[in-house]
């Protein structure tokens, strides 16, 4: 499967954020990761769909918009009129709404995925095989970035991607997000996850092109 790279803009400086996505895309990423949080969901306060409307005209890189929100559905025909090209969605805040939130943004001509914290069984994304694009597995406490990856997750990767195969569908894109490393992006990608979320490791970086390639080589 082809494995992309995902930068998270939460680690970047906002005040340039058009010039980093447009940056994102000269440096070999493919993906522009954006972390949307409500305060209510999670603690903090990222953003809305005005910032992803913003930096649309500044790359040709597909917007993955993560949804952590309390009430998502209120929210996906924003993003998707924003220029949202893939929307996230937690199973713990659309609960037995899942399945209908997510077809809700597929009949908006945007892809859907679905998501799980680390507290979640991955069992818990099974039912929506049918009604995804990608699954999304967090492997750290959704929030804040910079935190140490969750070893845990590597057997929820395996389980999903087990499940995936399984079920008539190996090409689902297994995205995982939180804790992403030069050092254990291998390892993640064997486990089964393709798209990995990389924002403090790739904007930190002093070569970004480089970590980009590092993060993608197996």
């Amino acid at each position: 499967m082809q494995i992309k790279i995902a930068p998270s803009i939460l680690a970047s400086d906002f005040s340039e954020v058009g010039q980093t996505v447009a940056l994102l895309e000269q440096n070999g990423a493919d993906m522009v990761h954006c972390d949307v949080m409500d305060g209510n969901f999670v603690p903090p306060i990222t953003f809305g769909a005005q910032l992803v409307k913003n930096i649309r005209p500044h790359t040709r890189l597909p917007l993955d918009c993560h949804l952590m929100t309390l009430h998502p559905q209120t929210h996906i025909e924003d993003f998707a009129a924003a220029g949202a090209d893939l929307i996230s969605v937690h199973v713990e805040a659309c609960g037995k709404q899942t399945g209908e939130v997510l077809r809700a943004i597929r009949a908006l001509g945007v892809k859907a995925a679905a998501v799980v914290n680390p507290a979640t069984p991955v069992s818990e994304l099974f039912d929506w095989l049918g009604d995804v694009d990608m699954y999304l597995v967090m492997s750290v406490v959704p929030g804040w970035g910079g935190q140490k990856f969750i070893p845990e997750s590597l057997k929820k990767l395996e389980e999903l991607r087990s499940f995936c195969v399984k079920n008539g569908k190996p090409d689902v894109d297994i995205e995982v997000d939180g804790g992403v490393t030069e050092q254990n992006a291998h390892e993640i990608i064997a486990a089964g996850a393709n798209v990995l979320v990389a924002g403090s490791t790739v904007f930190r970086s002093a070569d970004m092109r480089g970590t980009i390639a590092s993060l993608r080589r197996v």
